[in-house]
């Protein structure tokens, strides 16, 4: 939320704190500020010029080369390009050197013309633009002043308010609390009391949705656009004007935090209706789209059954305000929280209304909203207002009366609050002792229900710094969660070693992104756990893999211009066991990406993109000391499929991305993924590393070509030689493949795989007749087992 430091002072006097320092104070309070934006002229260089000439630029048919007086005593040369000026108008100048927030003008030549300056139009200087072009002065503007001393400036804090303080979601709110934390008075507001109501008009039909509507009548207003100080009120917070009544709920909502809607009562028939929606019914919003609604979403109608409004979410098109409206029904009402979260998610439909109603408003706010809006309409609309307020039903009561523990408070504040301390602060927070220690709740504080809750404001008030510390840290011995923390960490360091990049994506996937998963099992129907209420069609799906994340990421890596992918991600992952009969599971995966170059082009190597082998490579980096092998498994959607064995246990599973999926992420070379068992592979990856001795006495190596059907898996042969029990095989490695597709050397439907074995004894050099001995033995067991020749 936007907070405006002008709009806020006149609530509560804020002279002489800088923005920072409120910053600080909100901040350590337990109101996040998320940033600080300054409004309004940036710079004493920007000042008053006349234009005393304009003449067409000699290169360019748009610019103009204009003489100006700035005040310094000559004219200065400035080239153009606007055209809704004339000779003589008074226009900003931003002389050299003046910084626009990170653009610095400078004297320049525009087309081979010099510029020693910029015209400026207003939302390049920090104002708001009242027309197409430079921003035109007043004619008896002083020349050569600095525009910053003929403009407000205005400092927006952009505040993060916790779900569980919806009071701090307007700008008296805000107030409230600055004055609070400040211990400064808070100005009273000017509302007239409308004491009178009347039961007709208004009719509840979802007094679970709706509790409470009030309804009031105003008629003979002028719509018209609103005053300076409206307009600046609002566009100060980023909304834009539309007109005088529109605008005046507007402000309403973000004064008091009140959502209020203003009907074209000459579109109302009948009374106000408020009903829950109708099966198979749409209503139309104001934002041009129809909308579905389902039996349990709350519809303001009129008695004809027309929906003019999506109960506290968003007006209906066609009952809206417009220039020909002359009555208007002014709608204020308290809407339940749940109702209305359920309604705004499920249409993913969420406004400034729908945001503090599912939050949860001020009951008591109602009937002040309503009547501050009222005297606003009066006295910038004209017309006359209805002296009874239509009203159906009856304001919630959220709040009662709250038991304060002293005991308790000593206890968690270490007695560094004082009794009466404890009791004025409370007081401050708009709380009303009843006695006997229990305290009357404001109603705009539904969020203090606890004895606890006192305490927690308490000390929040006070100030957590206020609380001393009272013990040292004591020894606790590692527990498993330690154990975890500090596996996870080294892989993580190996992984940046290696000149990877960590991800961290949301757990929240769509639907279509259920195609790029990769999990450590395959999915069946019923697997993927759905979100009932998601927030947005991209937050549908709990995800069943890392990969998605990582192949997001690495769309969105491409679209800047990477050209080396290395990405890696740890977290929990989610599916449903056994077809979606079984209960739901988590586990925890890592999951590497590895694209694009592995090696760039330079001026001795031409480049090089990465392929399966550099990404085996990668994950034998991780288990160092284990025995790792790629068992080849499809995967449906994947080009490549393997199994990650390590010491013949599976830990994890491998695959290259489609070339048409790689294509649609505009990758021009194969993406490679890996999804790891990362309880598995803490396990591995801490297995201890002996430091053996370098061997004393020399190996001797052979090669073996063997010729092999085509579509035997080289996993087979590593895992015929694995367990082979010769004591001198000491390693091996295959060197080369070679394919005859013609057939005219090697039948097509074959393939010769080159092999070379190394052999060494650690107490002694081998003859050759031992390692022949040894290596006819392992020629016997591949021929036994596979069926393979030898050539």
């Amino acid at each position: 939320m936007n907070v405006s430091l002008n709009w806020l002072a006149t609530h509560v006097d804020l002279e002489g704190r800088s923005p920072d320092e409120l910053d600080q104070l909100l901040t350590f309070a337990g109101v996040e500020v998320e940033g600080i934006e300054v409004k309004g002229v940036p710079s004493d260089k920007i000042v008053v010029a006349q234009i005393k000439e304009a003449v067409p630029h000699p290169n360019a048919d748009k610019l103009k080369v204009t003489q100006v007086d700035a005040g310094e005593g000559a004219l200065r040369q400035i080239v153009c390009g606007a055209k809704n000026y004339q000779v003589g108008d008074k226009v900003p100048c931003c002389l050299p050197g003046t910084d626009l927030g990170g653009f610095v003008i400078g004297e320049t030549k525009m087309r081979g013309v010099e510029s020693k300056g910029m015209l400026a139009a207003a939302s390049e200087i920090g104002l708001t633009d009242a027309e197409d072009g430079l921003m035109i002065l007043p004619a008896d503007a002083e020349v050569g002043r600095p525009l910053r001393g003929m403009f407000d400036t205005d400092v927006l804090l952009e505040v993060e308010v916790t779900p569980n303080r919806p009071d701090l979601l307007s700008h008296y709110g805000m107030a409230r609390e600055m004055a609070t934390l400040l211990e400064q008075p808070l100005a009273q507001l000017d509302i007239p009391e409308r004491s009178e109501s009347v039961s007709t008009g208004v009719r509840i039909e979802a007094a679970d949705a709706c509790p409470y509507y009030t309804a009031v009548r105003i008629r003979d207003v002028e719509v018209k656009d609103s005053p300076a100080w409206l307009r600046q009120r609002l566009e100060a917070i980023g909304l834009r004007p539309i007109n005088n009544i529109v605008d005046i709920t507007n402000f309403v909502l973000h004064e008091l935090g009140q959502p209020l809607h203003a009907f074209d009562a000459a579109k109302v028939s009948g009374g106000i209706v408020v009903r829950e929606a109708g099966e198979g019914e749409v209503f139309a919003a104001l934002d041009e789209e129809s909308y579905p609604l389902e039996p349990g979403d709350c519809v303001i109608s009129d008695e004809s059954g027309a929906a003019l409004a999506l109960g506290g979410v968003m007006g209906g098109i066609d009952s809206g305000v417009t220039a020909e409206t002359r009555e208007v029904l002014l709608e204020s009402a308290y809407f339940t929280p749940s109702r209305i979260r359920r309604t705004s998610r499920r249409t993913a439909l969420m406004s400034d209304s729908s945001y503090r109603f599912e939050r949860g408003v001020d009951p008591a706010g109602v009937d002040r909203a309503s009547a501050l809006a009222v005297k606003l309409i009066l006295e910038l609309a004209g017309g006359t207002a209805e002296a009874a307020t239509m009203v159906a039903g009856a304001a919630p009561v959220v709040t009662g009366e709250v038991e304060l523990d002293l005991a308790r408070l000593d206890q968690l504040s270490g007695g560094c609050v004082a009794h009466d301390e404890a009791a004025a602060l409370l007081e401050r927070l708009g709380l009303e002792s009843t006695g006997g220690g229990k305290w009357r709740v404001p109603s705009f504080r539904a969020d203090l229900q606890r004895h606890i809750d006192l305490v927690e404001e308490i000390i929040r008030v006070k100030g957590l710094d206020a609380v001393e510390s009272r013990l040292r840290g004591t020894f606790v011995p590692s527990s498993e969660v330690d154990h975890r923390y500090d596996a996870d960490l080294r892989l993580r360091e190996r992984l940046a070693g290696l000149g990877f990049h960590e991800c961290q994506t949301i757990k929240l996937i769509a639907d279509g992104e259920l195609a790029d998963a990769l999990p450590l099992k395959p999915l069946r129907d019923g697997d993927a756990i759905r979100v009932s209420l998601p927030l947005s069609e991209d937050h549908a799906v709990m995800r069943p893999s890392m990969s998605p994340g990582l192949v997001a990421s690495a769309a969105r890596n491409l679209r800047q211009g990477a050209t080396a992918l290395r990405l890696f991600e740890m977290g929990r992952v989610f599916r449903n066991a056994g077809g979606g009969k079984a209960r739901d599971l988590e586990g925890e995966t890592l999951g590497i990406l590895l694209g694009g170059e592995i090696q760039p082009a330079g001026w001795d190597r031409a480049a090089r993109a990465a392929d399966l082998h550099d990404l085996k490579a990668v994950v034998a980096a991780l288990v160092p000391t284990c025995r790792l092998q790629f068992s080849p498994r499809e995967r449906d959607g994947f080009a490549l499929g393997c199994d990650v064995l390590a010491e013949g246990q599976n830990i994890g599973v491998f695959a290259m991305l489609s070339p048409a999926r790689a294509r649609a992420l505009d990758a021009t070379t194969p993406l490679f993924l890996v999804e790891l068992d990362l309880a598995k592979l803490r396990k591995l990856a801490a297995v201890s590393r002996d430091i053996a001795e370098l061997p004393q006495f020399p190996g001797s190596s052979r090669d073996a070509a063997m010729e092999a059907p085509a579509e035997l898996a080289n996993a087979a042969i590593e895992k015929v030689l694995a367990k082979l029990n010769e004591p001198l095989l000491v390693g091996y490695e295959c060197f080369d493949v070679f394919r005859d597709p013609s057939g005219d050397k090697l039948a097509a439907d074959r393939k010769s795989v080159a092999y070379r074995m190394h052999y060494r004894a650690a107490d002694r050099t081998l003859k050759s007749k031992q390692v022949d001995a040894a290596h006819q033995g392992v020629l016997d067991k591949l021929s036994a087992d596979l069926g393979v020749s030898f050539r």
